[in-house]
């Protein structure tokens, strides 16, 4: 992208913000994760990164290792399509689920892990996996118990990794 994703201006705010917004309405609280310098401004708590530089399973692993709650909704601060209503579905399922995770799918069945439900007893599988040198989330889950939870469309998942993402989406 070259350039912070989390601070897009979106909707009169920045993108993070938003999507903090919609975890929050779902979930009751959040928390972001990342460099507690940058984010701090946004008004919600932070938690440094553990593993800067090391992908979003190192986020995960940090988000399980501080948390009190047994089921932790995480979600990508590059999904400017995420709805509360959407993260609480998610929610509602997994924790009905006798599961680690409760992980949407797209109609092709590909897991969708940086918009899930982990339950704290999944931390120490993914930590495992992590220090074994896994970076991509999915690949760290042969541990666990997953359930798919399925999603009809994949528009909710829309995520923003290059300049040219950013204006197609800014351009809808």
């Amino acid at each position: 992208m070259g350039r912070d994703k989390a601070l897009l201006p979106f909707r009169g705010a920045v993108l993070a913000e938003a999507v903090a917004r919609a975890v929050e309405d779902a979930a009751g609280t959040v928390t972001l994760i990342g460099d507690p310098e940058v984010y701090a401004g946004l008004g919600f708590p932070v938690i440094p990164d553990l593993h800067p530089g090391e992908g979003p399973l190192g986020g995960i692993v940090g988000a399980l290792a501080h948390t009190a709650a047994d089921w932790n909704l995480v979600a990508a601060c590059d999904m400017p399509e995420l709805s509360a209503e959407f993260l609480r579905g998610l929610l509602d399922a997994a924790c009905v689920a006798d599961r680690d995770a409760m992980v949407p799918c797209g109609p092709s069945g590909r897991l969708e892990p940086l918009c899930a439900v982990y339950h704290r007893r999944s931390h120490q599988a993914l930590q495992t996996a992590f220090a074994a040198g896994i970076r991509k989330v999915t690949a760290a889950f042969s541990e666990l118990h997953i359930a798919a939870w399925p999603v009809p469309g994949i528009a909710v998942f829309q995520n923003v990794n290059t300049p040219e993402d950013w204006a197609d989406y800014a351009a809808k």
